[in-house]
């Protein structure tokens, strides 16, 4: 009789935290600017986690506006036959402190956006053209989510997920246009990371890591590693 009443003095606090964590999860909003923007001033010497405000009183309806022609395909002919345009904070000063940023993506045929993470973002990738190949891995244990995705279709990759797309088509181009959740989302590219930092890792490290023979590391880290992200 007594443990019954313990539980049953125990179900309403059950409820309330129950309630608590929902009701948290209800009010959960991306944070919010204290002021109606903050053009970023690029030629302030002050630096902050982000960027120092412009003048409110200097800025023009062209601190809102960026030329990028996201409409106009580039140049894929480069060793991965892919080529990443960004629209981010360092190009766009009016995006500073609103939490949002656009990258465009051209394939060659058969081009590969290799593996790579968004340290500060989540994107969400739109197909403009094309048949495209794409995925991301989970955190361990490391789950592969993939799918062939088409024109029109759209596909979300977590933030700081290493994910990855992948043009099919043998003759034709295609293209994508991405929306990330942060002014300066960042990338890492894991291949040019692990094998072409500098200085370099150590040859022991990555032999040990990746359980091959020093020699095949040594040519690794000889490679050029292109920058495809600009």
């Amino acid at each position: 009789m007594a443990a019954s009443s313990s539980s049953s003095k125990l179900l309403p606090v059950v409820a309330i935290l129950a309630m608590a964590a929902s009701w948290q999860q209800a009010i959960a909003y991306d944070p919010s600017p204290l002021q109606d923007f903050c053009v970023a001033d690029m030629k302030s010497p002050v630096r902050v986690n982000g960027f120092p405000c412009k003048d409110p009183m200097a800025v023009t309806p062209d601190d809102f506006f960026n030329a990028a022609k996201l409409d106009t395909p580039r140049n894929t002919k480069n060793k991965f036959g892919s080529i990443v345009t960004n629209v981010n904070v360092s190009q766009f000063p009016g995006l500073n402190t609103l939490g949002i940023s656009l990258a465009r993506i051209d394939y060659a045929p058969l081009g590969v956006n290799t593996p790579h993470i968004h340290p500060r973002a989540t994107e969400l990738l739109t197909v403009l053209e094309g048949t495209l190949y794409l995925g991301f891995v989970t955190s361990n244990p490391n789950r592969l989510f993939s799918k062939v995705v088409k024109k029109g279709d759209v596909f979300v990759f977590p933030k700081a997920m290493i994910h990855f797309q992948m043009n099919l088509d043998h003759e034709k181009p295609a293209a994508a246009l991405s929306s990330l959740s942060s002014q300066n989302p960042g990338v890492i590219t894991i291949a040019s990371a692990v094998f072409g930092s500098k200085p370099p890792i150590s040859d022991d490290v990555l032999a040990k890591a990746f359980q091959v023979e020093k020699n095949l590391i040594d040519w690794l880290q000889s490679q050029f590693w292109e920058n495809t992200n600009y």
